[in-house]
């Protein structure tokens, strides 16, 4: 599908009452695992056009662009509003949490799986160690705090054991920073697949900013704090890939675009079907505002939107699925790779003197929430919470202690 070839929804047709703003939640205990991580996802792709479009309002005093990009973003936000709602009352942040990093897990390991360029391949696997971790972390508070089991909730389909220790991903912000693509000769799919992960990241930073202090117990507070820290520098990694050379219109396209090829995408793989419905609205609504975009594009700046946007959506739409031989891959080759600069590198390469080693002195002083939690849960139940459905972890020093006695 050509998305140009299109004419969608008309963006003044887009508005709804407040009831069609507040659908039913989903069932938490009957939903299928993948259709929250859809619910997660999108709703951050929401939020993430709608920052930009208050952004690009900020920077630009033509009146036009300024009254069309209110209009599309008061679209955006009955978008947001009805995905959002669709997350039931009874489900916990922590279960919310679960379900994020189960889908940084799946989704980066998909988008590094089928991503063409080796730059930006590399900075998807190395973060990807990151959040599987992250789920680790967060299933054992999860059990540490209720006695609950996270496979109730991911269902197996994401396997839970350590990544990169999210002690040693403390890092110096300079090390952060990543080289970015040329935006004239970047492979289409390469810039939807940075867009995708930029905006999930920072929807996952934004949720874990705000909601530590809803917790009493103190080891979640540090918990969610500590990890809260780590998708600040994911952001931060993951934004530097996009080439910040391209003007803000053609971001904007840029940005429609790509949701449009998120909701085709939900829409193919959705098994809620009322929930699949909401993806159908939802991308005729997404083409409207695409037109809107481009037509923008055209006249002011001249430029024709075919020029910039490939001839018709990737054949292969974003699809949440297991990854789990994937990621033990990566886990086994790439466990203690480092950053230094822009570049990765092996632990044992960095010079003692590095600025990793300072900034992990001074941040880690006195012990970590992520290690402590891990203990502690192991102190309460004489184990760690895990999920290996494929055996045993293919990293021996991160082997469970338990196994290896045995």
């Amino acid at each position: 599908m050509n998305p140009l070839d299109q004419k969608g929804m008309p963006v003044a047709d887009q508005f709804r009452n407040w009831s069609d703003l507040n659908p039913e939640p989903y069932d938490k205990r009957e939903v299928d695992p993948y259709t929250r991580t859809r619910v997660i996802l999108m709703n951050g792709i929401e939020v993430e056009s709608i920052m930009f479009s208050h952004e690009f309002h900020r920077h630009t005093d033509n009146l036009e662009i300024r009254q069309k990009l209110a209009m599309s973003r008061r679209a955006d936000q009955v978008q947001q509003k009805v995905v959002n709602n669709l997350n039931p009352g009874d489900q916990t942040p922590l279960e919310t949490t679960i379900g994020y990093e189960q889908v940084a897990v799946d989704l980066t390991a998909w988008l590094a799986r089928h991503e063409p360029d080796p730059m930006i391949k590399q900075a998807l696997d190395f973060a990807l160690l990151e959040d599987f971790d992250h789920l680790y972390r967060y299933a054992n508070l999860y059990e540490l705090l209720g006695g609950k089991d996270a496979t109730e909730l991911t269902q197996q389909l994401t396997e839970i054991m350590p990544g990169r220790p999210t002690v040693v991903e403390h890092r110096h912000p300079m090390d952060d920073v990543r080289g970015h693509y040329n935006t004239n000769t970047v492979d289409p799919l390469t810039r939807l697949h940075v867009m995708t992960i930029v905006a999930g990241e920072q929807q996952t930073m934004n949720y874990y900013m705000n909601h530590s202090p809803e917790f009493m117990e103190p080891i979640a507070r540090g918990l969610y704090t500590e990890i809260a820290m780590i998708e600040e520098q994911h952001v931060t990694h993951y934004g530097s890939l996009l080439d910040p050379l391209d003007s803000w219109l053609k971001q904007l396209v840029f940005h429609e675009y790509n949701e449009v090829y998120l909701y085709w995408s939900m829409l193919q793989q959705e098994t809620d079907r009322r929930i699949k419905g909401i993806w159908e609205l939802h991308l005729d609504m997404e083409i409207g505002q695409l037109q809107v975009a481009c037509d923008l594009l055209r006249r002011f700046e001249g430029v024709e939107p075919a020029e910039i946007l490939p001839k018709e959506l990737p054949d292969t739409p974003v699809t949440f699925e297991p990854n789990k031989q994937y990621v033990r891959e990566v886990l086994a080759n790439q466990i203690e790779l480092r950053t230094d600069g822009v570049d990765y590198v092996p632990l044992e390469e960095l010079p003692k003197d590095h600025r990793y080693f300072g900034y992990q002195a001074t941040v880690n002083d006195g012990g970590t929430p992520t290690e402590l939690v891990i203990e502690q849960n192991r102190a309460k139940v004489q184990r760690e919470f895990r999920d290996q459905t494929e055996g045993d972890h293919p990293v021996v020093d991160l082997r469970d202690p338990a196994d290896t006695k045995a």
